[in-house]
């Protein structure tokens, strides 16, 4: 009988990354992004998405927005999800400015905010933490 191997494609590697940030390994999940510029495989927009959010979720938005801004050097364009996903790491972490200038953003970009980031945002919007300027932005959206 052959020995069968796994073939270790981006799809393989994000599987891995997702899986240890869900067991809260992020300073392993890092490791083995990082470890993808030795290699031949490229992080995908999925790969980064699943990155940012982890990132996000474990509070180290620093991180998460320097590897939101290092995808376009990178070649790997942030979609819609992407721009979602930080915005609710940054308003989660009670970071609202740093959200609407994302928000900013992404309406500029031509992507819209998906239901949950809107509620966290109308979450704010009531608790009058956030600039009521925000709603033409949103309206857009």
């Amino acid at each position: 009988m052959k020995d069968k191997k796994l073939e270790l494609n981006i799809v393989v590697y994000t599987i891995i990354i997702e899986g240890l940030l869900k067991a809260g390994r992020v300073e392993s999940a890092t490791e083995v992004f990082s470890g993808l510029s030795s290699t031949v495989v490229q992080p995908s927009v999925w790969t980064y998405n699943i990155m940012i959010k982890g990132l996000c979720n474990g509070g180290l938005l620093v991180e998460a927005e320097k590897l939101f801004r290092e995808m376009k050097q990178k070649g790997c364009s942030a979609d819609g999800w992407t721009y979602n996903s930080i915005i609710r790491g940054f308003i989660i972490n009670n970071e609202a400015s740093s959200a609407m200038g994302l928000i900013q953003e992404m309406v500029e970009r031509g992507f819209s905010a998906d239901a949950s980031t809107m509620e966290l945002l109308v979450n704010l919007l009531s608790k009058d933490r956030v600039d009521p300027a925000l709603l033409p932005l949103l309206k857009n959206s």
